[in-house]
């Protein structure tokens, strides 16, 4: 003051400093698990590569996430995620960081390591502690994971060199069969590379006019009568030749270039009974991926409108795979197909769940029984498969 005293306030700043913490931490930290975020990842990785000397990237997927929120809910889901995340973080030391990268994949930054022994066994302790049951509400279930290890220097010296990897050998695993973990390859990359042109050469195929249809006849046992053909894709790759569907099918529904590949096969098949003979009919069959699309059963009816095929002579194989997400939904699509005379048939029963609900819930015209699910039982001596026999014979 002019008169040289002094004036002091006082701020009592504890909420604002609460709020700045919170919001900190709300930028390095994921919401519903409270594991590092990527931000954050990427700085430990930073950090690490600076600090130089060995360590791990544990890219970990959850198995059987989706049929969890399909089944049971998306709250049950967010469970599963915040036990799964205590799991792991039980697993890690001190010195390593668990991350949550979004959805159901995790990442273990495991520093420091001596050798890839410890990567090793690391991985082998998530893996079979993400196999042990998950209580959900009353509910059990098991999640599963696969994994991908990318070891540092070696396999990369940016952080986002060595998460590509990890994915990599992430890909690798559940190519593998799931519930297994990989290590990086630098082959791996080569193999990313050339599905990356099979991808681009698919979208260009469909473009091209490269897909065709062939046609295996369906006979009838008692006479040997053809009454009719079901649909079969084919893709003529220019340099591949011709390529089955189970090269290319995968990775469309992957992409999601399965629905206008599925919807040109219902178009191309409807278009061709058209001019066959009135007695012969026309399978088609479904994938899953096209079936929860909206709007199938309008493309169905645009395809048969178009070509003036009757709908008693069209039709739709799908497979169990089609009830695990909706179920009341695909039975309300399928009984829409059904009430305009398509006929549906059950496809490939005996290599999926096989439960035989899914046949109580609706009535098909036709099951086709997966020769997988009965090669051999005619001639196994056990008196199991006697009955067996006795049930097979019962659907014949």
């Amino acid at each position: 003051m002019p008169d040289l005293r002094w004036v002091a306030t006082h701020e009592d700043i504890t909420e604002q400093r609460k709020a700045e913490l919170q919001i900190a931490h709300m930028a390095h930290y994921d919401a519903l698990t409270d594991l590092a975020n990527r931000a954050l990842l990427g700085q430990r990785l930073k950090q690490a590569l600076e600090q130089g000397g060995m360590f791990a990237i544990h890219h970990v997927d959850l198995d059987k996430f989706k049929a969890v929120n399909d089944t049971l809910g998306h709250q049950a889901g967010d469970i599963l995620l915040q036990d799964v995340s205590r799991r792991l973080k039980q697993l890690a030391r001190d010195s390593d960081t668990v991350a949550r990268m979004g959805g159901d994949e995790f990442v273990i930054l495991q520093t420091p390591i001596s050798d890839s022994s410890e990567a090793d066994l690391l991985a082998r302790d998530v893996v079979r502690t993400l196999s042990a049951p998950f209580g959900l509400d009353g509910h059990q279930t098991i999640a599963g994971a696969s994994i991908g290890i990318a070891i540092a220097p070696g396999d990369g010296s940016t952080p986002e060199q060595l998460l590509h990897n990890a994915d990599l050998a992430l890909y690798r695993a559940k190519s593998d069969g799931r519930g297994m973990h990989c290590f990086f390859e630098p082959a791996m990359g080569e193999e990313a590379q050339s599905r990356r042109g099979l991808e681009q050469d698919l979208r260009n195929g469909l473009a091209a006019g490269q897909f065709e249809l062939h046609y295996q006849p369906v006979v009838k046992t008692d006479g040997g009568e053809i009454s009719g053909f079901e649909a079969l894709i084919r893709w003529r790759h220019p340099r591949r030749g011709l390529v089955a569907p189970n090269s290319f099918i995968p990775l469309a529904e992957e992409i999601g270039l399965i629905v206008p590949i599925g919807e040109w096969v219902i178009r191309q098949a409807c278009g061709t009974a058209s001019r066959w003979p009135d007695h012969l009919h026309v399978a088609v069959n479904i994938s899953a991926v096209q079936f929860r699309q909206p709007g199938l059963t309008e493309v169905i009816v645009g395809a048969l409108a178009a070509s003036d095929l009757d709908p008693r002579r069209l039709e739709i194989e799908i497979t169990e795979s089609v009830f695990l997400q909706d179920r009341n939904g695909t039975l309300t699509t399928l009984h829409q197909l059904r009430a305009l005379g398509i006929k549906v048939a059950m496809d490939d029963f005996g290599t999926g769940y096989s439960s035989l609900t899914y046949l109580q819930c609706f009535p098909f015209d036709k099951i086709k029984i997966d020769r997988s699910f009965v090669s051999g039982v005619e001639w196994h001596p056990s008196a199991s498969c006697g009955r067996w026999r006795h049930w097979r014979a019962g659907w014949a």
